[in-house]
């Protein structure tokens, strides 16, 4: 059979909008010794998919025009017409066969229809689909315990939802509520969401709709890209994509650019945020659609020191990089040496089922009680089984490790 590779780090996939432009650069000589030998032909595959019997390729395009909106794009003159998938392999409707480097935006984390995860679902459903939160079923409590397991210190109070944006919007309310501030900083070039309320946090303009008050209390701070930014070098990042400046600054126990970077952080909250009254700050642990960028060495673990100093909380997105995508960590945030007050994930979460959730302390999670606060979907029996699934498959197959050893390839 096949090999899964799906697990594979974020620093080696192109994210579409946000995807480099590095094609003129000179690469850089690769830092292993020993480098796989990659095959020009993909290795033979047993699955046999289902012969196609939906409308017609043509009939689709027109469906499509008809009767979907048109912020829905395809990519290549002649879009792929996805009829089937079995782990790293997807088929289109004439049946070829495609080795799916993108999974679905960074989404399929254990591989298209994964045996394991499709029999929790089909188990799940003969038993319960829905039921409110409000009474109690088993596995929304049976996947938080879970869940919560894979967390540091004291990151063990889950509320699930459906989306990334859901999630990023949450933890928003969440740092708002708990500080009583209103004040949120982001970087730019980041993206944490196309919901109303989220909308403000992302700093991409391709992703904003001229709406008033959207990025009311919103900050946007320089962005510490040590491959485009005004500083960094060879040395910011052990990352194949700093090629172009050499640095020799770490010699000396110091990042140059990190602390320039960090410098223009405290000029924001010099001059622009109320002092001592931030709700908090959001940070993709490798940016995603902005081009997976990586900052330079402790350049989050400053932020986060500045941020909680003047009262806001530190918010981790983890929706690109959570679930041992990078190999390194289970979490992005662990490469930066920090414990976030808040943690967001969603995509790789449920392996393509819509399942995000927040994750936080028990403390911060008890402001939630004070209002209402409810949503219908998150944790439901089905998405609770296969969230549960994915866990044990990223176990139980060593996907994290697969990631790190796949890294000479990508």
């Amino acid at each position: 059979m096949s090999r899964n590779i799906f697990a594979s780090s974020p620093r080696r996939l192109l994210f579409g909008f946000g995807q480099r432009l590095s094609s003129t650069l000179e690469c850089p000589t690769p830092k292993t010794t020993t480098v796989p030998i990659v095959q020009n032909e993909m290795p033979d595959c047993e699955f046999q998919p289902p012969s196609y019997r939906g409308p017609s390729y043509e009939d689709i395009k027109k469906l499509r025009k008809n009767h979907l909106t048109p912020n829905i794009l395809s990519y290549y003159k002649k879009p792929l017409l996805i009829h089937a998938g079995h782990k790293q392999w997807l088929y289109d409707h004439n049946g070829k066969r495609y080795l799916d480097m993108f999974g679905g935006i960074v989404t399929v984390s254990v591989g298209h229809c994964h045996p394991k995860v499709k029999r929790a679902l089909e188990e799940q459903s003969e038993t319960l689909w829905h039921t409110t939160n409000i009474y109690m079923h088993p596995k929304i409590h049976e996947y938080a315990e879970k869940l919560t397991a894979k967390f540091p210190g004291d990151l063990k109070a889950v509320c699930f939802v459906n989306s990334g944006s859901e999630a990023n919007d949450l933890a928003m309310l969440m740092a708002r509520v708990h500080t009583g501030n209103h004040d949120i900083v982001t970087l730019r070039n980041c993206y944490h969401g196309m919901s109303p309320y989220t909308m403000g946090l992302t700093a991409h303009s391709t992703w904003r709709f001229p709406l008033a008050g959207v990025s009311n209390g919103i900050h946007h701070v320089m962005n510490p890209d040590p491959y485009k930014g005004l500083w960094g070098g060879s040395h910011c990042r052990d990352s194949p994509v700093q090629v172009n400046r050499e640095c020799d600054c770490m010699k000396n126990g110091s990042c140059l650019a990190a602390n320039m970077y960090y410098k223009e952080l405290e000029q924001t909250f010099l001059h622009s945020l109320p002092c001592g009254k931030v709700a908090g700050m959001f940070a993709e642990s490798i940016q995603g659609v902005g081009g997976t960028v990586q900052y330079p060495r402790d350049y989050i673990k400053k932020a986060a020191t500045l941020v909680r100093a003047n009262g806001g909380l530190f918010i981790s997105d983890e929706v690109q990089t959570g679930f041992g995508r990078t190999g390194e960590y289970y979490w992005g945030f662990e490469g930066h040496g920090i414990i976030p007050d808040i943690v967001t994930m969603a995509k790789g979460i449920g392996n393509g089922f819509p399942l995000a959730a927040v994750v936080t302390t028990p403390k911060i999670a008890k402001s939630l009680g004070m209002a209402l606060h409810f949503n219908t979907y998150g944790g439901n029996p089905l998405a609770s089984a296969v969230g549960l699934a994915v866990l044990e498959v990223i176990e139980e197959e060593q996907l994290q490790k697969n990631s790190l050893e796949v890294v000479p390839i990508f």
